[in-house]
């Protein structure tokens, strides 16, 4: 991807990685990155340019509200919040309002048993959650059936949900764990500046590895719990393969069909 966004947060095009197959996904075609409230002209007319499609917005209605995504033309916005609020199987996240300044709530929240476990448990938490496979099942169809131009995904910050789509997404144009592991990593290099201040700040409190743990895991993400959830698929699902058939509902002709369309 030549083009470098300025107004959007994290935003990386996946295409160029090899998969075990020998073949790349294709450029230009499939996106992944943060909130669109504050897209530049510039940048929406470079999606326009590379006919954006689709935009699939895994945020929670509140995070919806809060900062709601611009009009991109050409596109259309399916909203499918990836974390479930509502079932017997819900979720725990942080309020909300704490994503307004999360630097500040996780001065506090890190240093909580609560806070330790939502990072902890975030990702295998969403991995088992019958609600999130089935938003990322519709999320993966739907860019099956893409027909000409490119898609876009994002959560709020383009790391946690937005990692976990492009996932699950890689593994079913069937890229190696190395590859998916790499991809979700990527997000660090991107918000390193901030996780640095923000561990700076609660060391300086008084703040050990158990709550860095937790500033790396809200501020970037967390490669150690990632790889647990992937795990965790391997021993709940019987292996990534399993778990992309039986919990998101792709077929093989849906996966070959996936990969003659995106990859080279």
């Amino acid at each position: 991807m030549s083009w470098e966004f300025k107004s959007i947060p994290n935003v990386r095009d996946i295409g160029g990685y090899k998969m075990h197959d020998g073949r790349t996904i294709k450029y230009n075609r499939l996106l992944r990155g943060g909130f669109l409230k504050d897209a530049s002209e510039e940048d929406i007319l470079y999606f326009q340019k590379i006919h954006l499609r689709h935009i699939f917005d895994f945020r929670t209605e509140g995070e919806v509200s809060y900062k709601p995504d611009c009009n991109i033309p050409g596109a259309d916005n399916l909203w499918l919040p990836t974390l479930d609020m509502h079932t017997d199987q819900k979720i725990e996240q942080f309020p909300a309002e704490a994503y307004r300044n999360l630097p500040d709530y996780l001065m506090t929240a890190a240093f909580t048993e609560k806070g330790k476990e939502t990072a902890r448990t975030l990702y295998p938490s969403m991995v088992v959650n019958e609600y999130t496979q089935l938003q990322y099942s519709v999320f993966i169809m739907n860019v099956l059936n893409t027909n000409d131009g490119a898609c876009y995904w994002h959560c709020s910050e383009g790391k946690d949900r937005t990692g976990l789509g492009a996932a699950f997404l890689l593994a079913a144009l069937g890229a190696d764990m190395d590859v998916i592991i790499e991809d979700f990593d990527k997000s660090n290099n991107y918000y390193q500046k901030r996780i640095d201040i923000v561990k700076e700040r609660i060391s300086a409190i008084g703040g050990g590895e158990e709550e860095l743990k937790v500033i790396q895991a809200f501020i970037g993400v967390s490669v150690e719990n990632f790889i647990n959830a992937m795990k965790l698929i391997d021993s709940e699902y019987g292996s990534m393969e399993d778990y992309l058939h039986n919990q998101l509902l792709l077929s093989d002709d849906d996966m070959t069909a996936l990969r003659n369309k995106y990859l080279e």
